[in-house]
């Protein structure tokens, strides 16, 4: 989100006009407020005060200055040290493929030049098959190193691309309860979370075909983030007998985080179908590791029975252990 310029606003307030002589200008010193961390808005109040009558005309000037802490800059950067981490010989591969490339590129130059010297003089004519020998491995050699430095750059570019939407969808809020409200980034290494979105039926049937699996996903720490589309949030059932009050429990856990900004959610959720080509009305879900790395997404229901066969649980001393070997679904 592009950064906003410093703004002036200033509002005046003038009582009755008493007149007088010998009016004194005041100023009151400066103040300032942090705002909901988006910025800080400054406060300074100027005014006059004119004879004994103390008539004060003041003016307030505020200025604010919005800097959002999360830059498309700064994502990007977090982006390529987490793709640096995830790919570390390839940027050492890519150095090589320049360096092969160049090599080849001047021993192509030198034979080219020698092969013309050779076509021209016809006592070197002996040399010709030998340079045009030379000439082509050095061409080919370069063709090669620049396809393999060009699959690499895309791979490079797409992971990038990729990890840039998924800290994106690291900085979207949830909120907990009525009272907290939280980035998914601080569930990292905590929850898997499962995002559900679709009109409020979709979400409603999601609901109902967990149940089943409630026990087994709470165990995985999976716990599910469901996003209205249509703005129509279906009311959860929950069984509040003696009996079932354990599962209860459970499921309330399982359901109950909640996003927070529908507006931020909307729009991330819109880029994600585009790029993947999915209709706008579609109900998704989206699966994301230990870690907070997409681990899978599709159309439809979420595969709460594959989430449970393939997902090692998070207690004991295997916890932790296996988060970036979640699998796919």
């Amino acid at each position: 989100m592009a950064s906003v310029t410093q703004t002036a606003y200033i509002l005046r307030w003038a009582p009755l006009n008493f007149s007088s002589q010998n009016c004194t200008s005041i100023k009151f010193s400066p103040f300032s407020h942090q705002l909901l961390g988006h910025g800080k808005v400054s406060f300074s109040i100027y005014g006059h005060v004119c004879g004994t009558r103390n008539s004060f005309s003041p003016t307030f000037t505020c200025s604010a200055a919005n800097k959002p802490s999360d830059s498309s800059s700064d994502i990007s950067s977090t982006a390529k040290i987490r793709s640096e981490v995830l790919s570390p010989f390839r940027s050492v591969r890519m150095f090589f493929y320049l360096a092969f490339i160049a090599s080849g590129s001047l021993g192509g130059l030198i034979a080219l030049t020698q092969l013309i010297g050779a076509l021209a003089n016809p006592v070197r004519a002996a040399e010709v098959p030998e340079i045009a020998k030379g000439l082509g491995i050095d061409v080919a050699a370069v063709s090669v190193f620049a396809f393999l430095y060009s699959r690499d750059n895309k791979a490079k570019n797409a992971q990038i691309a990729r990890l840039a939407r998924e800290e994106t969808l690291s900085n979207l809020k949830i909120r907990v309860d009525d009272r907290r409200t939280i980035p998914i980034n601080s569930l990292r290494g905590i929850a898997r979370l499962v995002v559900v979105a679709g009109p409020g039926s979709f979400i409603a049937e999601s609901f109902k075909l967990s149940e089943a699996f409630t026990e087994g996903l709470v165990e995985r720490g999976v716990l599910v983030v469901p996003f209205a589309t249509d703005g129509d949030f279906p009311t959860f059932e929950f069984d509040e007998s003696e009996d079932m009050e354990q599962l209860t429990s459970k499921r309330r856990r399982l359901w109950q985080l909640r996003p927070f900004n529908v507006s931020e959610w909307s729009k991330w959720l819109d880029e994600q179908k585009k790029l993947a080509n999915v209709s706008s009305e579609s109900p998704v879900y989206m699966s994301l590791r230990m870690d907070g790395r997409v681990r899978g997404s599709g159309v439809g229901y979420p595969p709460w029975n594959a989430f449970v066969a393939q997902l090692p649980p998070v207690k004991g001393i295997w916890s932790g252990l296996l988060d970036g070997m979640d699998g796919r679904v």
